[in-house]
């Protein structure tokens, strides 16, 4: 009879394991379950049929949770979890703006390097290569550079 409860809590922990892993990843109740079912099957053991039994158990349990750890990293679960697909979105925010080195604008926001203008009738964020710019300030295009518009005060 004490065989037969000590399997049991071995094969309901290692079920419960398995749930923890695949099913309900993270701490949950059956995380928590399988490791007090384990843990009492090994105490269990020690208590009720001797050290030798207990070691074996205590062998029985680590084989079963680093085979079923094993068998999950070596099954393609994990490949069926995982996101497969990548971001491949880059975001330019010059599209459809027709912007050249020269057009002139006007500093919508003080340019402490980096604050909005408008330049060809299009509100932009842009970077001051000119230091700081006052608001209402007018300004033109020094260069572009990788989507960043660079800016100057405007030569009269």
């Amino acid at each position: 009879m004490d065989l037969l409860i000590l399997l049991a809590l071995i094969i309901g922990g290692l079920i419960l394991f398995i749930v923890e892993v695949f099913l309900i990843p993270g701490i949950s109740i059956a995380g928590i379950a399988s490791a007090a079912s384990l843990l009492y099957a090994i105490y269990f053991a020690f208590d009720a049929l001797g050290n030798q039994a207990g070691y074996i158990t205590l062998l029985a349990v680590l084989v079963g949770i680093i085979g079923i750890t094993v068998w999950f990293m070596r099954s393609k679960t994990v490949d069926r979890l995982a996101l497969k697909k990548s971001l491949d979105y880059h975001p330019n925010p010059l599209e459809g703006i027709e912007l050249k080195v020269g057009d002139k604008g006007t500093a919508l926001t003080r340019l402490t390097l980096i604050g909005n203008a408008e330049i060809n009738g299009h509100q932009l964020e842009v970077q001051s290569a000119d230091g700081f710019i006052d608001e209402k300030t007018p300004i033109q295009v020094s260069r572009i550079s990788n989507g960043v518009v660079y800016v100057q005060r405007a030569t009269l």
